[in-house]
């Protein structure tokens, strides 16, 4: 298993590649209209997918996190851990999918998500839905305003290092928001309004504050939150009768998986942006594309991610269609085009292009 892909060595190999710079201020159409013509038979969420996909991450996940608790012998122990958290990863990941599909596309399905992933993994998806929409808007996405961007391509070189490490303290951080926060901010009405500004957000933008919520989504928030705060409580409870170790270890191990994730988000785009809005082609260009053959995006970007620039042009397409929407439009646009300028060969790659960019003068 590699972590790149061959490049090509076809004479357009050799061609310019298209890049943000080049549509800040106008569309490829014709791109445009051959995403809209060439997938007009796809984007509708299957369920005999979704389900499955995701009651097997979540069983493999919790089951991977009970044998690193129950074994005494440490390599079974790490090796539970590491399918654990690569399962997890996987089933937390539909937190994704719960943004842009339907809400009447798969019946029952946010609520069994929550159950099953979003409230025990302290991650319910009121903590993205709402937040990410912002990100796909055309006005919002890179700017200030965007609560998933941040030029990391032009800040300093300690500052991705950092980016990256601080993501192993995210399930810490989880269990005192839901387990502390929530609790005293019932009765604490300003920590309450802080919490839910500061912490009610799965952004990296240390500057977004998010709104309150109102409406349906008020009384939705009421509910994982509610029920999110009881399973932290009864987590750190735990450790009264079970003793420490058991909670160390799914922490350790949920930390493993926030770290895969946070470094799947440093090469989610290549963070080239000082604020400007951008056209859609120009935000597709500043995404990221990992398409085959390389079969290590599946796991490091799972449930559609190793497609993030297509996604950036299509967000409604279920994370099962991707892969036939890209085949077809590679295939219809060519080498050379503007939709091969976002396609890249792997995680290595993308870091080691985004670690020299810290490093230039400014």
């Amino acid at each position: 298993m590699t972590m790149h892909q061959p490049l090509s060595t076809s004479p357009s190999a050799t061609k310019p590649r298209a890049t943000r710079a080049d549509f800040q201020t106008a569309d490829d159409k014709d791109m445009l209209r051959a995403a809209r013509d060439l997938t007009k038979d796809l984007g509708e969420a299957r369920g005999a997918i979704y389900w499955p996909d995701m009651l097997i991450s979540a069983a493999l996940g919790y089951g991977g996190i009970a044998a690193a608790i129950l074994t005494e012998n440490l390599a079974i122990a790490i090796a539970a851990g590491l399918v654990a958290s690569l399962a997890l990863y996987r089933a937390l990941m539909f937190i994704h999918e719960l943004t842009h599909i339907h809400r009447d596309a798969l019946p029952g399905f946010r609520a069994g998500w929550n159950l099953l992933v979003g409230i025990p993994m302290l991650t319910p998806s009121f903590m993205y839905e709402g937040v990410h929409v912002i990100h796909h808007k055309r006005t919002q996405y890179g700017t200030v305003e965007d609560p998933e961007y941040l030029p990391l391509a032009l800040m300093k070189p300690w500052s991705l290092p950092v980016f990256v490490i601080i993501a192993l303290l995210a399930p810490i951080a989880l269990l005192i928001r839901f387990g502390v926060l929530v609790p005293l901010g019932a009765i604490i009405p300003p920590l309450r309004k802080f919490t839910w500004e500061r912490f009610s957000a799965l952004s990296i933008n240390p500057d977004f504050r998010r709104k309150p919520p109102t409406g349906d989504f008020a009384r939705m928030v009421f509910w994982q939150e509610a029920g999110a705060s009881i399973w932290a409580i009864a987590l750190i409870a735990s450790t009264f009768a079970l003793g420490w170790r058991p909670l160390l270890i799914a922490l350790a191990i949920v930390s493993f998986t926030a770290l895969l994730n946070q470094l799947r988000t440093l090469v989610a785009h290549l963070w080239e942006n000082e604020g400007e809005p951008m056209t859609v082609t120009a935000q597709f260009l500043d995404s990221v594309n990992v398409p085959p053959p390389g079969i290590a995006a599946e796991i490091w970007a799972p449930v559609g991610l190793r497609y993030h620039a297509l996604h950036h042009l299509m967000p409604s397409m279920p994370y099962h269609d991707l892969p036939e929407a890209h085949r077809r439009l590679a295939k219809e646009l060519g080498d050379g085009s503007t939709y091969e300028g976002a396609n890249h060969p792997g995680m290595l790659t993308l870091v080691a292009r985004i670690a020299r960019s810290t490093m230039v003068p400014r």
